[in-house]
């Protein structure tokens, strides 16, 4: 969770239109709900895939809104570089369509979740939140969306085999979360479902992005799906 009392957030969309009515959506929104209120802050904007180490270099945002479908660099392409660097930003990846094979590889590539561009705005900015904050930005219902794609195409054997593999090295109750996660609950939920705090489901999500080197809770769930379980 950042400590800032702002969220930096970077808009790339290949559509000037977009992100300017991101812009307005989004920059001064006060969350209020949280223990001390925080603002929302758009540190800049950037029109292509290849445009984005640079912006993130300049404005150091927590959050990047990205969108799939650009000419020159794609979404998927500048989201796999932008999360090999350290400490990289929440991506949160943005399209028209619905959950589809497109989002599926950005997730793969790390980004922390997915929204629609015309999703209400309250969705936007809870989705900017949830990101910073290292919560679940996909709802249950797009998440069984996602799994439903994954587990309809040819994967290959041995992905499923390795997934498997990294999975049964974790201990029972390691697994008990990874396969919560993997039903798209928050923090809260499964703390509910597995009565533990919300404190301690966030310590175990950290130590399975570790142990099973992934950069977010998202590719937790793909992991899950891809072992079938």
């Amino acid at each position: 969770m950042s400590p800032d009392p702002e969220i930096r957030v970077l808009l790339v969309d290949d559509d000037p239109l977009v992100r300017a009515g991101l812009r307005v959506m989004l920059d001064g929104h006060v969350l209020a709900d949280a223990p001390a209120p925080r603002r929302i802050r758009v540190i800049g904007d950037a029109g292509d895939g290849d445009e984005v180490p640079e912006a993130v270099r300049a404005g150091r945002p927590h959050v990047v809104l990205m969108d799939l479908r650009m000419r020159r660099v794609n979404g998927v392409v500048a989201t796999q570089r932008l999360t090999a660097e350290p400490d990289p930003p929440t991506v949160v990846v943005l399209t028209t369509f619905d959950a589809d094979e497109h989002v599926v590889r950005a997730l793969r590539a790390g980004a922390g979740g997915f929204l629609l561009k015309d999703a209400a705005p309250e969705r936007i900015v809870e989705a900017v939140r949830a990101a910073a904050d290292g919560d679940a930005v996909l709802s249950p219902a797009i998440t069984r969306r996602l799994i439903g794609i994954v587990k309809g195409g040819a994967g290959p054997l041995d992905r499923r085999r390795a997934a498997r593999s990294r999975l049964d090295r974790l201990a029972e109750r390691e697994r008990d979360v990874a396969e919560a996660v993997a039903r798209g609950g928050s923090n809260a939920d499964i703390a509910e479902e597995l009565h533990m705090s919300v404190a301690t489901v966030k310590s175990y999500v950290s130590r399975l992005l570790r142990e099973l080197g992934l950069d977010n809770r998202v590719q937790i769930a793909l992991l899950v799906r891809d072992a079938g379980d």
